[in-house]
């Protein structure tokens, strides 16, 4: 039976109590992230959220509860943004919050209450399926994008990133709430415990069985890169000397690949004769390809665009990349005549940048053709476009990024532990250099290589990067984890929208048609016969 609530806890009956409940709730699970990251608290972190959404006395308090929950989980997560949009996040948490909203009907039907075996067991499917439709519209990239997904917090838990490479974060993220949902019940329902010991064993042989039997890639060789990181201090001019000091020093190290970050230089070469004339002498210095990237007006092209371009000994290759995915109100205002209105209130983008494409898989000649797949700053939070790169060759996954405006916050840690999870994903060893930090290298199984560079750091560090032949499951099946929930609760769905179609008499038995005259309509033709005239 329920337990009902104790003295303590009859402030929740407050329209004002309960709503700071739910913020608060919702918001325990970002500690999960980096720089916290207390990757074991994301296994209970959602079960308080869980208990105060079931015990919601109508269905519209149980919707606010998740909407509530929804905008502390927003603003815990991006708080960083906070001196960049000041006021305007907390609209932009109220938004993104209101996706939870259905989630927390889902959690109330099928939680509260007293429901038997098979309700609780349905719960275990059908409540991680509805936060992953929550995770799925926000990852949207007009909505912000995939950042925060709960899966990402396992990033440096080796049989979560095996299990990565089986079904993606997605998976991650359904098996973290299926364990919340199944804690939840057993706290709420002790007398009905089966189910809830039977969903926790089901993830943790989930999680054997991917650790023992799931496939790995295949060693192919190591190849020796470079990550260079000026630092914070300095113009964009003082930035780009100190980026060609540090390559040089790199001179005779056996480096066949170096690698800047994001907005490493305002001039594209491709327009700057001179500009490509020192990268390419760079190059021939040190024996190595760079990739650099430019954010910068193109000859001939209106709009500002973020391109990494590869440039060999004997200057730009050809080969490059405009940034397809670009971050809302950073590097463009949607709606702008709507919404202009946020460049006064915070430090949105004053000129929207322009997107790119298509993506491109670049060979780096000084490295043997190595195909390399570039990806720029928050494209790394999207699992489909490193995948999309893995299945179109790349061996290598290279982020190019700058998180200088958030130097002091939780931001550049959790960006750079996206890089293990797009790792172990696709097979495909990923590194993530940044201009200020932090910036770090993966191997294919997700594995750090190496020390990171922290916000601290102006440095250039070398890594001998293992390669790996292989494709994985993820990337030969793609989402079908979010399929699997999408069908569970179109099912679901289906099934209780037949049962409510379908009359019952008050003792529970289905009612037969009513005839004209009150009759019960006779169910076959031999009832027909047998039945009696109408007096």
């Amino acid at each position: 039976m329920d337990r009902p609530l104790g003295p303590r806890t009859r402030w929740l009956g407050s329209a004002w109590g309960r709503g700071a409940t739910a913020a608060l709730a919702g918001a325990l699970p970002a500690l999960a992230f980096p720089a916290p990251s207390w990757w074991s608290l994301a296994y209970v972190a959602l079960v308080p959220w869980l208990l105060l959404v079931r015990t919601a006395p109508t269905p519209r308090r149980a919707a606010l509860d998740g909407w509530l929950g929804g905008t502390g989980f927003i603003l815990a997560v991006h708080h960083w943004l906070l001196p960049s949009l000041h006021v305007f996040i907390l609209v932009l948490a109220l938004l993104l919050g209101a996706l939870w909203a259905p989630w927390g009907l889902l959690v109330r039907a099928l939680l509260g209450g007293t429901p038997g075996a098979g309700r609780s067991a349905t719960a275990l499917v059908l409540v991680p399926s509805g936060w992953l439709m929550v995770e799925l519209v926000r990852s949207w990239e007009y909505l912000g994008g995939p950042w925060g997904l709960l899966g990402a917090s396992q990033w440096q838990v080796a049989p979560a990133l095996r299990l990565a490479s089986i079904g993606g974060v997605w998976l991650l993220s359904f098996l973290i709430v299926a364990v919340n949902t199944a804690l939840a019940e057993l706290i709420a329902r002790r007398a009905t415990w089966r189910p809830a010991v039977a969903g926790l064993l089901v993830c943790a042989l989930a999680a054997g069985a991917a650790w023992f039997l799931a496939p790995v890639p295949r060693p192919a060789g190591t190849v020796r890169i470079a990550v260079v990181q000026p630092g914070p201090d300095g113009t964009p001019t003082q930035r780009l000397a100190r980026s060609e000091a540090l390559t040089r020093s790199l001179a005779g190290r056996g480096v066949h690949l170096v690698v800047w970050g994001e907005s490493s230089m305002y001039q594209d070469p491709a327009d700057r004769p001179a500009l490509a004339a020192r990268l390419a002498a760079l190059s021939r210095e040190t024996g190595a390809d760079l990739l650099v990237n430019a954010d910068s007006v193109r000859a001939g092209r209106p709009g500002i665009y973020k391109s990494a371009v590869l440039v060999g000994p004997r200057g730009p290759t050809g080969d490059r990349y405009a940034k397809r995915r670009l971050v809302p109100f950073g590097e463009y205002i949607p709606f702008r005549s709507v919404l202009g209105w946020a460049t006064k209130v915070g430090k949105a983008a004053t000129t929207d940048r322009i997107r790119g494409t298509h993506q491109v898989v670049m060979p780096v000649g000084t490295a043997g053709g190595l195909r390399i797949g570039p990806l720029v700053c928050f494209e790394t939070a999207f699992p489909d476009l490193s995948r999309a790169l893995a299945r179109g060759g790349a061996q290598v996954i290279v982020a190019q990024s700058s998180t200088s405006t958030f130097q002091d916050s939780w931001a550049p840690l959790q960006h750079a532990s996206l890089g293990a999870l797009r790792a172990a994903e696709t097979w495909r060893p990923m590194v993530h250099a940044t201009l200020t930090g932090v910036s770090a290298v993966y191997g294919p199984r997700g594995e750090r290589i190496g020390p990171a560079l922290g916000t601290d750091r102006s440095a250039a560090a070398v890594y001998d990067l293992p390669l790996a032949a292989g494709t994985s499951p993820y990337t030969r099946f793609g989402d079908w984890v979010l399929y699997g929930a999408v069908g569970a609760l179109v099912l679901a769905g289906a099934y209780g929208g037949g049962k409510r179609l379908t009359p019952r008499r008050p003792g529970g038995r289905t009612a037969r048609p009513r005839r004209a005259d009150g009759r019960t309509a006779p169910s076959d033709r031999l009832s027909e016969r047998t039945a009696p005239p109408p007096r």
